[in-house]
């Protein structure tokens, strides 16, 4: 098995329906990844472990989903210095905006990328994950072209659809 250069973190089991979505992008691109539960909160020395070993690893990007406090990207972001991509998830209480928040504000000089709340987020970040990867790697980037001209070619055919209905 190759060694993984995207790493999937989650706070909970009852995040990975919605981190999934990650995972089959980076499947999707033949990226190895590997992913793992831990909590800012719940398990901090392992986060801390996970974040300052990751590097030697040979980790490449991270992305860290979790809802509520939503600590996990930035705490994970405070201990490295590989880009962070945090996805919001969606809570009963506040809609994921909780999650949006604590992810988002982070304080100067610890970044994490932030994407969509729920499974549009997770998919963007396997997407964002894979352009990142591509900066050194052309068959990669190449496959993201296909992909953004495949995103194209299906709006185009949806307004054709439209336009030829009458409306």
């Amino acid at each position: 098995m190759r060694k993984p250069k995207v790493m999937i973190v989650m706070g909970s089991d009852s995040d990975l329906p919605v981190m999934s979505e990650a995972k089959e992008v980076l499947n999707g691109y033949g990226i190895p990844h590997e992913v793992r539960i831990m909590s800012a909160h719940r398990s901090p020395d392992d986060v801390a472990a996970f974040a300052k070993s990751a590097r030697k690893k040979g980790v490449s990007v991270i992305i860290a989903g979790a809802g509520g406090a939503a600590h996990l990207a930035g705490v994970i972001a405070s201990f490295t210095t590989i880009p962070v991509i945090g996805v919001p998830m969606d809570t009963k209480e506040l809609k994921g905006v909780d999650s949006l928040f604590s992810i988002v504000q982070m304080p100067a000089g610890i970044p994490v990328a932030t994407v969509a709340i729920g499974k549009a987020g997770a998919k963007n970040a396997g997407i964002l994950a894979a352009q990142i990867l591509s900066l050194g790697d052309k068959r990669l980037g190449k496959m993201l072209d296909e992909f953004k001209k495949k995103l194209v070619k299906g709006v185009r055919e949806k307004n054709k659809k439209l336009c030829s209905c009458g409306s």
